[in-house]
C-alpha cells in the first residue's frame, strides 16, 4: 500500500508531546513509518516534501524530519500535470503547499494522504468527491487499517446505531 505523509505528519514526533492529541498522532506516524521501513507499506515522497522540509528553520529538527522522510522509496516530481492539478485544488480551497501535496499524492498513486492539519482535513471532507486520493488523519486511518473498520463504525457500534 502506497501512503503519503505531509510534512505536518513528519514533524509531529518532534512537536511538544504534552498534549494527548499530539502524542497520539506522533505515535501513529511512527508506527506507519515502521511499517513502511518493514516493507509492509510504501511511503511516497515528493519534491514538495523535500522543499517544505528544507524550509524548517531549526537545523536539528530539519535533519530529523529529513531522516523520517528518507524512508520513502518512491518519489513524485512536480511536473506540469501536478502543477495544473495543484492550481485546480487551490481553486477548491486548499492552500498552495497543501494543494501540491495532494496533487503529488494523486499523481504518484498513493492510496491515502495523511495529515494532522485540521484545515486541510476539513477542506478535503467538503470536496472529497473532487479528490483522487483519500485525505485522512494518521490516528484515525491507522485504527481503520489495523482493526479492519473505521473509527466511525466503532462510534456507531458504541451508540447502538447502524453504520
Amino acid at each position: 500500500m502506497l501512503v503519503y505523509l505531509d510534512v505536518c505528519c513528519l514533524n509531529r514526533p518532534f512537536d511538544d508531546q504534552s498534549q494527548e492529541r499530539i502524542r497520539l498522532e506522533a505515535e501513529a506516524v511512527l508506527l506507519i513509518l515502521e511499517r513502511c521501513q518493514a516493507g509492509e507499506w510504501q511511503l511516497l515522497g515528493s519534491e514538495v516534501m523535500d522543499y517544505e522540509i528544507s524550509r524548517i528553520p531549526d537545523e536539528e529538527r530539519r535533519y530529523r524530519v529529513f531522516l523520517l522522510a528518507s524512508v520513502a522509496r518512491a518519489r513524485q516530481k512536480v511536473n506540469r500535470p501536478v502543477q495544473v492539478r495543484a492550481q485546480e485544488l487551490e481553486r477548491l480551497g486548499f492552500k498552495a503547499l497543501d494543494a501540491l501535496h495532494i496533487a503529488c499524492a494523486e499523481a504518484g498513486g498513493a492510496r491515502v494522504l495523511l495529515t494532522t492539519d485540521d484545515r486541510m482535513l476539513s477542506t478535503a471532507r467538503k470536496i472529497q468527491g473532487d479528490l483522487r486520493v483519500r485525505v485522512e488523519n494518521p490516528v484515525l486511518w491507522l485504527m481503520e487499517v489495523t482493526t479492519g473498520g473505521s473509527a466511525e463504525d466503532d462510534a456507531s457500534r458504541d451508540s447502538g446505531e447502524r453504520p
